[in-house]
């Protein structure tokens, strides 16, 4: 990954520069005082993938600088300041940055923000390829597409929704692009919002097409608790993420799409309380919303394939 940093401290373009470098997180091929005379062309030239913008600086602010670059710039941004008005910060993510992060650096958030923005680049890197190819291999009327191909766009496209809810490596990751797979094959519940199949259905078929049917009806229920234990997991460990992100700025646009849509939003809410109060508690119970959570999963993915499926 190339990245461009512009900020007046010299100080803090120095800290960033070495957290970039120890970590491997790629190169950092520009800095910058201020975001006078900072061109989309210009940095697209470099190929940056990843712009660091200070909110003040002294002739060209990072919102009026934002603001030219849109339409322009084809990378990320990445918004630091010291400033914690909401109003900006509001304005800040409505012009398109990742995250907007509080000075004075903390370098394992830093990392974590990085990495994070690292694996939206990728992961839009890998539908667009695969629509592209998709767009190349479909006759005019968009009716034949080969198997594999589905199977390979619908993988990538849970990967994507995983990293956007913050389960990208969690233990029931895997449990869900599977049970992905079984409803994009369920004609029911293609056919039909309202036909949308019962946990107790969606498990049991999903773990029968993992396991084969020559497995003992014992080891399928034994392997479906398991799953759903795991399922249950990621989606505390996602409402945990959310509630965390909600209380770090409440007009993050992640939070403002995903936060009611994939979780009974008091529960959030509740955890944003617990987490105020007590920060490193992580025992509190959370109602967990199987259904609601795993129907919303499957739409999205489903509204995502439709706009890759979609021609240029």
């Amino acid at each position: 990954m190339r990245f461009f940093i512009v900020d007046d401290d010299e100080a803090i373009r120095s800290i960033l520069a070495k957290i970039i470098e120890d970590e491997d997180l790629g190169e950092v091929v520009g800095e910058r005082s201020d975001g006078e005379q900072l061109t989309g062309s210009f940095l697209n030239m470099q190929k940056i993938d990843i712009l660091f913008i200070d909110l003040l600086m002294p002739i060209k602010d990072g919102i009026e600088t934002i603001r030219d670059l849109m339409g322009h710039y084809q990378g990320k941004i990445i918004m630091i300041s010291q400033v914690e008005s909401k109003e900006l910060i509001g304005e800040a993510y409505a012009l398109g940055v990742e995250y907007y992060v509080m000075k004075p650096i903390n370098r394992i958030e830093m990392i974590t923000v990085i990495r994070k923005v690292k694996e939206r680049i990728q992961l839009e890197k890998s539908i667009q390829t695969i629509k592209t190819s998709l767009s190349s291999l479909l006759p005019a009327d968009h009716t034949a597409v080969h198997p594999a191909q589905n199977e390979n766009s619908l993988a990538d496209i849970g990967e994507y929704l995983l990293s956007e809810l913050g389960l990208v490596g969690h233990n029931g990751a895997k449990d869900l692009i599977e049970i992905l797979h079984f409803l994009f094959s369920d004609e029911e519940a293609l056919a039909s919002d309202q036909n949308f199949p019962s946990l107790k259905i969606i498990f049991e078929k999903t773990i029968r097409k993992r396991l084969g049917f020559s497995v003992s009806e014992q080891d399928i229920s034994r392997e479906i608790r398991a799953s759903e234990q795991r399922v249950r997991r990621a989606i505390i460990h996602s409402t945990a993420h959310f509630a965390s992100l909600g209380l770090t700025d409440y007009a993050n646009p992640k939070f403002e799409y995903y936060a009611a849509k994939f979780f009974d939003f008091m529960t959030v809410r509740q955890k944003m309380i617990d987490l105020q109060e007590n920060p490193h508690s992580s025992s509190t119970p959370i109602k967990v919303n199987m259904k609601k959570f795993i129907q919303m999963f499957f739409f999205e993915a489903k509204r995502l394939r439709t706009e890759m499926n979609q021609p240029h």
